[in-house]
């Protein structure tokens, strides 16, 4: 029982600690635009459901956290539910409800009566804070770190593999694919896995001449350590650099924040990428992840991170560094997720709004209503095929043995 208890809390308060910190710093963005507006806001809330804490401060706003942690809210006043749905019906009642109390103009407090702009900088301002967020701490990591670049040299092929069907020899150097130089092992990788049954044309440097080979990568079943079962692209290439392919090179702040930004810059086309391929049908959408998967995926960065025989204040150091790599990549991913033009989403707000700035009125009231409809079925259809996955992936039963 203690193993099990062990393990669990492994992957759990690490994973809590996270989306907690992320969801705060998301609906922070959303809280401080509106309040810049001079927005009446009712509440924020970490977590659903029925208040743990509750403190409500001099200007009216409480501030809750619920006993359901898996995500947040901010609810402005006049909001019917936590999500700020407009409801036609609603909106006009609370409108003449305010003017009759407070006076004419009283209603250019509320989320709903101001201008679509403003409407538009306070919704986008979630994501914008999650890309911030990861900025910040990729900044701070690369800071701390540095920037490691190995160049990727080839060590292995596998046996039967697409590689060695292409022609691929142990130290091959590889310079660039489709014509794009690559610096670092981590760009083949990534290329790689977002390449599955599309040829990749491959410049390699063999005995100091450029070889061109031409590969085309498959998808096979594998056991990640932290993404659990996947489906992923493979082109057998086992890569290692040499001592003399490593760099290494200290960062100050400005080249830090560089450098975290090109990182977060190709982590959002890397997932819109998938994301088009998936829609293309040329993925599965294996790798999207649910609460389960990324509660998987936080235990074991945190497994990796302590598992090292080191002195604790390195072990501690490391689990740090680990977890800001974690909570920036989350971060992402967050705020990614939520600019997905699906109402309910902030990503459908902003679509509704693009429509209301160019035709000068909103969007119809039952097309808002049918959208939202529709938007809150597409939501719950993705979080099921991502938890479908996570199962999938984990291999329930395996991974609840595992645990015992």
């Amino acid at each position: 029982m203690t193993g099990f208890l062990g393990q669990t809390l492994l992957y759990i308060v690490p994973f809590l600690v996270v989306l907690t910190f992320i969801v705060t710093i998301h609906e922070l963005g959303h809280f401080l635009v509106a309040r810049a507006f001079g927005v009446k806001i009712d509440r924020f809330s970490i977590g659903f459901g029925r208040a743990l804490l509750s403190r409500i401060d001099r200007r009216g706003v409480e501030w809750r956290v619920g006993w359901i942690p898996l995500g947040g809210y901010v609810k402005f006043s006049g909001d019917l539910d936590a999500s700020s749905v407009p409801d036609q019906a609603g909106l006009a009642e609370l409108k003449s409800r305010v003017v009759a109390e407070h006076g004419p103009g009283a209603e250019r407090d509320y989320f709903h009566f101001k201008p679509v702009w403003q409407r538009a900088l306070i919704v986008a301002a979630g994501p914008a804070a999650n890309f911030v967020l990861a900025l910040v701490l990729l900044t701070l990591l690369f800071s701390v770190v540095g920037e490691q670049i190995a160049a990727p040299r080839v060590a292995a092929i596998e046996p039967n593999s697409p590689a060695a069907a292409a022609g691929f020899q142990p130290r091959d150097l590889i310079k660039a694919i489709n014509g794009r130089p690559v610096h670092d092992s981590h760009e083949v990788t990534q290329t790689i896995v977002l390449s599955a049954n599309d040829p990749l044309i491959f410049t390699v440097e063999r005995a100091g001449l450029p070889v061109e080979l031409t590969v085309t990568p498959k998808r096979r079943l594998e056991d990640d350590p932290i993404a659990g079962r996947i489906w992923v692209s493979r082109a057998g290439l086992s890569l290692l650099s040499l001592p003399q392919d490593v760099q290494f090179r200290r960062l100050n702040p400005v080249e830090a924040a560089g450098k975290g930004a090109d990182t977060m810059v190709s982590t959002v086309g890397a997932t819109f990428r998938y994301l088009g391929r998936i829609f293309a049908g040329k993925e599965s959408g294996d790798l999207l992840n649910g609460p389960l998967g990324i509660a998987k995926a936080a235990g074991g960065v945190t497994k990796q991170a302590i598992s090292y025989e080191a002195p604790p204040a390195i072990l501690i150091l490391n689990l740090g560094l680990t977890a800001l790599q974690f909570a920036a990549i989350v971060s992402i991913g967050m705020g990614i997720v939520n600019l997905l033009p699906i109402p309910v989403l902030d990503g459908g707000h902003l679509v509704f709004y693009g429509y209301e700035a160019v035709a000068r009125r909103p969007v119809p009231a039952r097309v808002q209503e049918v959208g939202y409809r529709v938007g809150l079925a597409l939501l719950a259809g993705l979080m099921l095929f991502a938890t479908w996955n996570d199962l999938q992936k984990l291999s329930l039963f395996k991974f609840l043995g595992g645990l015992a």
